[in-house]
């Protein structure tokens, strides 16, 4: 049972490695362009909730969307109903690179179900959601301050 954890974790660092190396020439690194493709999917989402979609801590999530700021990939603009968040934004330089990393994605999805049936391919899907959501919870309860009983 603990390889598929394994198995999951392989494949995940195999691609973010790629995606790291093959987006570096438009400045983004370490996951920044998970950060890039949330904020390009829903304009004006706030920082948190972009940490909360990607399964990482606020500072975590706070130096990546510095980075794509410095970079002039995304800009942030006050909040309409609350002054305090800041709503992200993809810059037009931002936007350019999305169609790149949407590109990127396609490939790497295909590249992964090589072989697959239509059916094997839906159920992957379908597994993979339901085990991010068993995790998701889990992840829910521990960023709470919760410690889980093994």
């Amino acid at each position: 049972m603990a390889d598929v954890l394994r198995e999951i974790g392989a494949i995940s660092r195999a691609l973010d490695s790629i995606s790291n190396i093959e987006f570096k020439k438009y400045e983004l690194t370490k996951g920044q362009y998970l950060y890039l493709v949330r904020i390009c999917e829903n304009p004006g989402i706030i920082q948190e909730r972009v940490a909360e979609m990607l399964k990482v801590d606020r500072t975590t999530a706070a130096r990546a969307i510095q980075k794509l700021t410095q970079n002039g990939l995304i800009e942030k603009r006050m909040g309409v109903t609350n002054k305090k968040n800041k709503q992200l934004f993809p810059t037009s330089k931002g936007l350019a690179i999305f169609p790149v990393i949407q590109r990127e994605n396609k490939y790497s999805t295909r590249v992964a179900l090589n072989g697959f049936t239509d059916e094997e391919r839906q159920l992957v899907e379908r597994l993979l959601t339901r085990v991010r959501e068993n995790v998701s919870s889990d992840w829910n309860y521990v960023k709470k301050g919760n410690q889980r009983r093994y």
